[in-house]
């Protein structure tokens, strides 16, 4: 038996190496090197927002600042019943680069976010569209200029990355760990030229593209996938690419309390069902090793500590020893890049709450109920 348990796990470490080796060391061995001094197209930035008074007070002067040579800012605003249209109104006119857009209508064939966001971009003026939400906040005065550097004739769509803002308690840690994790993954595979995903808080991409794939027809009516399901219909391994340039971040805060971030991530992963075949089964591969990895670690040491196996218990040392030495040494390296977003000392314990995460959320996805209807 222990011997089946080592064969076991040294096949799931080896799927698990085979995405830490093909994938991630494209991400860990990228260069940055933005070009900020090409020409630069006209940018419209799309801000969607439903009740987000308090947020829009510190977003729209920022956005506003963006030292860019030619862009607009439209905000969305969904039937906001705290404020927001009076502050708005009251305001407008100190901003150079704002214009606002308010919706009245809900219709009930289309969501209301995708129905905002295709009413922005056709209002849109220029032919870059670059998305964020009304609770974030860009790194710096450079973020347009990070995003759009990255466009070129064949580069229709451009990823961005947007962490969470670091808190205490071990909710806001975790988020952080399942937040890096997801982008390590996504931006992965879209150097491999297989785009799955994007984060709706940062991303780009021509308006062409957009009216090309008739916005979001064919799952207009579904409750989030703006920023995947999307992408799943339009991206290819040769019109997206990613930005990474500590210019081009958008840091949001994360949710408060466990009850939220669940309903959060039951919406999110809910709409996965949506994606390619072969998206499905990269990520489904990449959970199921990881959650056998550590169910078949830990048996064999249970075996091995009662049967006093000491050998097997040398092999499984060595096998788990692998691949924790290439995981760590990838990790570290993505993490520099990607603004140290976990703390480098915790990521045993990243990855072992991230199988808790995957084992939990993979027996909700197989059992949940359609998930309740929210705006975003």
């Amino acid at each position: 038996m222990a011997e089946s348990l080592l064969y076991a796990l040294a096949a799931f470490v080896t799927v698990q190496l085979f995405y830490y080796l093909f994938f991630f060391t494209r991400l860990a061995f990228y260069g940055k090197g933005a070009n900020y001094g090409k020409a630069m197209p006209g940018v419209t930035v799309l801000v969607c927002a439903w009740n987000e008074r308090d947020n829009l007070t510190e977003l729209l002067p920022l956005l506003d600042a963006q030292e860019y040579p030619e862009f607009e800012v439209i905000l969305l605003d969904d039937r906001s019943d705290d404020g927001s249209e009076e502050y708005i109104r009251s305001n407008i006119f100190q901003w150079k680069h704002i214009r606002y857009i308010r919706i009245n209508d809900q219709f009930d064939h289309v969501t209301p976010k995708k129905y905002a966001l295709t009413v922005g971009m056709k209002q849109a003026k220029y032919p870059i569209a670059l998305m964020t939400d009304a609770d974030c906040r860009p790194s710096s005065s450079h973020w347009i200029t990070a995003m759009t550097s990255r466009v070129t004739p064949d580069k229709d769509i451009v990823l961005g990355f947007s962490p969470y803002f670091r808190d205490k308690g071990m909710l806001n840690w975790f988020i952080r760990c399942e937040t890096f994790y997801t982008a390590v993954q996504y931006l992965s595979f879209t150097l491999a030229g297989m785009t799955y995903m994007g984060v709706g808080r940062n991303i780009l991409y021509k308006r062409s593209v957009f009216f090309a794939n008739k916005g979001f027809y064919t799952h207009k009516n579904v409750y989030g996938g703006d920023d995947d399901i999307f992408l799943n219909e339009v991206s290819t391994s040769e019109n997206t690419t990613i930005s990474i340039e500590e210019d081009s971040f958008v840091y949001s805060r994360p949710k408060t309390t466990w009850r939220d971030w669940y309903r959060q991530k039951t919406r999110h992963i809910s709409v996965s069902r949506y994606y390619k075949p072969r998206n499905k089964i990269l990520l489904a591969l990449l959970s199921g090793s990881h959650i056998a990895v550590w169910l078949l670690g830990l048996v064999a040491l249970v075996f091995g500590l009662i049967t006093r196996d000491y050998l097997s218990l040398q092999y499984l040392g060595i096998i788990v020893a692998v691949r924790w030495v290439i995981q760590w040494f990838l990790l570290i390296i993505i993490n520099l890049k990607l603004d140290k977003t976990v703390e480098w000392f915790s990521f045993l314990l990243m990855d072992f709450a991230l199988f808790v995460y995957y084992t939990v959320f993979g027996f909700v996805t197989l059992t949940k109920r359609r998930p309740r209807r929210t705006w975003n």
